[in-house]
């Protein structure tokens, strides 16, 4: 327990799945969060849990894909708390039916590459610009960016930001603040759990199946939160620009 005490927590897609357990998790070890996503209501409702179980949180909606809104987060954040220890970069969207490089359609490229790479870039720009040493940056990608196991246009957006984690720890490191990367395998959160079936590319989803053990078990948003406390805390001071793969086995 208090293991982030007096740290401040800035927590994008924190409404739901990897993003509300991840804030309940650092709450509960004793961080200062703000949680940041779109859905007003859905964040409402994380933030009134946390403080149901004596955790200190703010709720400020945000749209990262929109430059201004990141830095008016930040701000604001600066302005509560004044200073930001830690920024998990977890918003994200996933496509529609695993679309592989020869069938992507540009509109589903624009949507996700808004998000998922530009989007978090915005809000990783917004808050290094206030960090100071000691810092650390967690950004969510996807095991699809790191094997190549997803639709094109989501796996070139956390392929980004897996190359965003390398290019902020080289440019960081002289001060101290730390930039690493976790990439869960098939998670169960409510945006997965919204894939249809039936909407799956055929030629893709074959391919992945060659290449994964279906056996292995899903990640919970909770083992991935787990990680993230460690990435998070001082335990993990030595560690700068490291992608970890958290996927029970199933691309070895």
């Amino acid at each position: 327990m208090n293991r982030l005490e007096g740290k401040v927590a800035v927590i994008t897609g924190g409404n739901s799945g990897v993003g509300a357990a991840t804030a309940k998790l650092l709450a509960a070890e004793g961080a200062k969060v703000v949680i940041t996503a779109r859905r007003k209501e859905a964040l409402e409702k994380v933030a009134e849990e946390i403080t149901a179980a004596g955790g200190t949180v703010l709720a400020v909606p945000t749209d990262i894909s929109k430059g201004e809104d990141s830095e008016k987060l930040m701000e604001e954040v600066i302005a509560k708390f004044g200073k930001i220890d830690i920024l998990v970069n977890n918003a994200g969207i996933l496509e529609e039916g695993l679309k592989p490089i020869d069938r992507f359609t540009d509109e589903d490229l624009d949507r996700i590459v808004e998000t998922n790479q530009k989007g978090t870039m915005k809000v990783t720009r917004a808050a290094t610009k206030r960090m100071v040493s000691g810092a650390s940056v967690v950004t969510i990608a996807s095991v699809a960016g790191a094997m190549g196991c997803g639709g094109a246009a989501y796996v070139s957006s956390k392929a980004a930001v897996i190359g965003m984690t390398k290019h902020g720890a080289l440019r960081f490191q002289k001060d101290q603040i730390r930039f690493n990367a976790v990439c869960p395998g098939t998670i169960l959160t409510p945006m997965t759990a919204a894939m249809k079936p039936e909407n799956l590319d055929p030629d893709m989803f074959g391919s992945m199946i060659v290449h994964n053990d279906l056996k292995a078990p899903p990640c919970r948003p909770e083992d991935v939160a787990n990680i993230v406390l460690f990435l998070a805390s001082d335990e993990s001071r030595a560690i700068t620009g490291q992608i970890i793969i958290s996927d029970f086995g199933s691309t070895l």
